[in-house]
């Protein structure tokens, strides 16, 4: 092997780079490699273009000739150094705890500036590409963009995407890679419903369990760009990072800017085994207190919205560990003059008009109940009516002679101000100092719009390091503090913020229907035990649907379950099967919360009427399954429900796990049920070896729509 290229592997993952250039080439990224040739073959050149070919390099740079988009975009005052070109100067492969890194370091002595490059391939497989830019010179420096690139092989000739919007996220988007660029851009100062930075480059034959997939992310949690191009010359290239707007970003003599981090997972076995990797890399990422059990939770706001009143809630709580709650989380409406969403928010004192004793009481009712305490805040976000911002007008991040646009009758708290910063963590730090709360749930729920500093600059890169300040400051003086990540739902959600928070809030549709597809698209990348999901109404209120306590159940079963209704105003029965669902998922949360993600291919082979996903257990000894019946399909009896993921040579039994508290036959128009379902019914269910279940399958009970069936299969 040339002494320039230096070849990172996996059982799984090959990544062959070539260092010559300074900043890393890479040259494969995708399945292992038994050998790599002293001289590997490049891009040709062709007439009509320059005289080297460009490499596709980590930050790919216009002056050396590359015709895509510079992976780096910067200059000086009246325009100067606006192309560098850089050099190599040092390189290093060193073997890290669970894995390997690769650093690169390059200079540019005419721009007087420092790129380092750094590749690091977890044993699992698992790449995280960055960068880091210095500036060494004596004048600042301006950056318009400094993305990392990663290239893809040219059978990857669709992608995928997540679209949606509040209520409706991460709704997965297929379609064939377009000649040219295809670009996603986002400005609105959080992860976004609308363009979240994840996105899946595969073969056209790829899908769940078979197929070429590299998947990448790009982990912030603020303003970002996902990019991705087939070249006129034929080579395809993703490009990820933050987006900064106008002016934002100066780097200062002796500074050094960071490139967000971006994760690259490759597969030759399909987009689930993709799944499986992001999760391993965000379980690492993840607090200390995320990998303890997960409790079932119950949160107030759709049961008070903000109609707070000790004695309801009293009796919710009572209700809620009733049922099986372990942690009760008082939503919006605690605190201030907040009675409504016009007034009080930023002001993190305790209400006395609704709370004359404080929350010690309330607090002390729910602890005695068995259950731990968690609260709501939205830390980042102001009402103008509101003591803070009356107080402090110029705590606002607005634009001087502009006026605001509004959201949510909110203006954003200008964080990036040291002493907005101190008086809103002094605030949460009294909170959880005085009162004794376990859990904080951290909403979002407004745009960056306009969004000044004092100095009438930028601020979403700046505001977004200090919301990381601010939970990491409050979890090193609260370390047992959980915190769950809420942006009006999925809005943020990355492998950033995983770092910082032990649950996402997947989203405020808790109609289990639409959860259906929301969560298999939050399955593809964040794990089960992060994913918040709550058993709602009967009628949700957000679509006015009804729905089964057995569906509602099932759906919520497969996350981090919780409940979000008025529990008080539930019948006896409805009361009971809650109690049932509650009582299977703690049953088999250690599997839902620690196995791999496996979500079969019913959605397809049904036109979407029916979706099966489900969860294994890493030895597979066992797995948990449902089969959900979405709509009414095109054929009355559906396709074969083929299995796969187990062990081909062991023996399951195939027991239908009831979802309310009789084992009845699951509602359907069938005059006979599967030989296996009938008698699980008997109580003598079957045993079927894994390759059975993978090569043939089980056949799906016929149901109504908005009807499910949940199957455990428990291995000799």
């Amino acid at each position: 092997m040339h002494p320039s290229i230096e070849h990172l592997r996996t059982d799984t993952t090959s990544v062959v780079v070539d260092v010559s250039a300074g900043i890393p080439v890479i040259l494969h990224w995708g399945a292992p490699l038994n050998e790599v040739p002293l001289r590997w073959q490049g891009g040709l050149r062709t007439y009509g273009t320059m005289d080297v070919v460009a490499p596709i390099s980590l930050v790919p740079m216009h002056g050396d000739g590359f015709a895509g988009r510079p992976g780096l975009q910067v200059h000086r005052r009246g325009g100067r150094h606006w192309s560098p070109r850089f050099r190599a100067e040092n390189h290093s492969v060193s073997r890290v705890a669970g894995g390997v890194v690769l650093e690169s370091h390059a200079i540019d002595e005419v721009s007087e500036s420092e790129i380092t490059g750094r590749l690091h391939l977890a044993d699992d497989g698992v790449l995280t590409a960055s960068a880091d830019f210095r500036n060494n010179s004596d004048s600042p420096v301006m950056l318009n963009s400094f993305t990392v690139t990663l290239p893809i092989a040219g059978q990857a000739t669709e992608l995928g995407v997540f679209a949606g919007r509040w209520s409706r996220e991460l709704q997965l988007q297929r379609f064939e890679w377009p000649y040219g660029a295809w670009t996603s851009e986002n400005r609105v100062g959080r992860t976004s419903h609308e363009h979240p930075p994840y996105l899946f480059a595969m073969e056209s034959t790829a899908g769940e369990w078979c197929g070429q997939v590299w998947g990448i992310h790009a982990a912030w949690s603020g303003n970002h760009s996902m990019y991705a191009e087939w070249m006129p010359d034929g080579r395809r290239y993703v490009q990820a990072g933050e987006l900064f707007h106008p002016g934002e970003m100066c780097v200062y003599s002796g500074e050094t800017l960071s490139a967000v981090d971006v994760i690259g997972v490759y597969s030759d076995s399909g987009l689930t085994a993709v799944s499986r990797a992001f999760h391993r890399e965000g379980r690492r990422r993840l607090p200390a207190n995320a990998h303890r059990v997960r409790p079932v939770h119950l949160n107030t706001w759709e049961a008070v919205y903000f109609a707070h009143d000790e004695e309801r809630l009293r009796r919710l709580a009572e209700v809620a560990a009733a049922v099986g709650v372990e942690r009760f989380v008082l939503d919006d409406g605690w605190f201030g003059g907040r009675r409504n969403d016009h007034t009080g928010l930023g002001d993190w004192t305790v209400s006395s008009a609704v709370y004359p004793h404080g929350l010690a009481p309330l607090i002390a009712h729910v602890r005695e109940l068995g259950m731990e305490f968690g609260i709501w805040v939205e830390p980042e976000m102001a009402n103008p009516d509101s003591d803070l911002l009356r107080a402090h007008p110029e705590w606002a991040a607005t634009t001087d002679g502009y006026e605001p646009v509004m959201g949510r009758r909110q203006h954003v708290v200008d964080l990036t101000n040291p002493a907005a910063f101190e008086h809103v963590l002094s605030a949460l730090d009294a909170l959880l100092t005085g009162h004794d709360i376990s859990y904080v749930k951290w909403d979002m729920n407004r745009w960056h719009v306009q969004a000044s500093g004092g100095d009438g600059t930028a601020i979403t890169h700046a505001q977004t390091m200090a919301l990381y300040a601010m939970l990491d400051e409050l979890r090193r003086r609260h370390r047992d503090v959980e915190f769950e990540s809420c942006a009006s739902g999925g809005g943020r959600i990355d492998h950033e913020i995983l770092r910082r928070s032990e649950r996402v809030w997947t989203s405020d549709c808790n109609d289990a229907l639409e959860r259906q597809l929301i969560q298999r698209g939050a399955s593809m990348i964040i794990p089960a035990e992060v994913m918040g999901s709550h058993v709602g109404p009967s009628r949700s209120h957000t679509t006015g649907r009804r729905l089964s306590m057995a569906l509602r159940g099932v759906t919520a079963m497969f996350g981090h379950m919780g409940i979000e209704a008025d529990v008080t105003a539930m019948s006896e029965d409805e009361l009971a099967d809650l109690s049932h669902v509650v009582a299977v998922h703690k049953r088999f949360r250690v599997l839902i919360h620690s196995g791999d993600v496996a979500r079969f291919e019913t959605f397809e082979l049904t036109g979407g009427s029916a979706l099966s996903h489900g969860v294994i257990a890493t030895d597979r000894s066992e797995a948990l399954v449902a089969y959900v019946q979405l709509t009414t399909a095109q054929a009355p009896v559906p396709p074969t429900w083929r299995i796969l993921g187990l062990d081909a040579e062991r023996d399951y039994t195939v027991n239908m796990v009831p979802l309310t508290r009789a084992a009845v036959p699951v509602p359907g128009t069938a005059v006979d049920q599967p030989a296996w379902l009938a008698d699980s019914l008997a109580g003598r269910p079957q045993r079927l070896s894994g390759a059975f279940l993978r090569d043939v399958g089980l056949v799906p009970p016929v149901m109504w729509p908005e009807s499910a069936v949940l199957v455990h299969l428990s291995g000799s």
